[in-house]
């Protein structure tokens, strides 16, 4: 049997360590609170609560929350390949 993903309206921000996007990610998606490590300071990454424990994206990873409130990091190419946008 052969299946199709539904088509699902999802919400995004494209990770950038500016406070600008900072702040899109923690206003207009919700990720509370937004956790950036700093550890390799040529390299921040965003430190992202999920179900299946804390996940990481690296600067131009898209931060994408779910359907059901769920937050989680997805890498560009395969985002472009998942995803358009919406017009509304």
């Amino acid at each position: 049997m052969k299946y199709r993903k539904k088509p699902v309206e999802i919400e995004a921000v494209q990770f950038a360590d500016d406070p600008d996007t900072l702040i899109k990610i923690n206003d207009g998606l919700g990720l509370d609170p937004v956790n950036v490590s700093y550890e390799d300071p040529d390299n921040p990454v965003l430190k992202i609560p999920t179900l299946e424990g804390v996940m990481t994206a690296q600067v131009g990873d898209y931060i994408i929350k779910g359907v059901h409130g769920e937050f989680y990091p997805c890498k560009p190419d395969i985002f472009e390949e998942t995803y358009e946008p919406v017009e509304k």
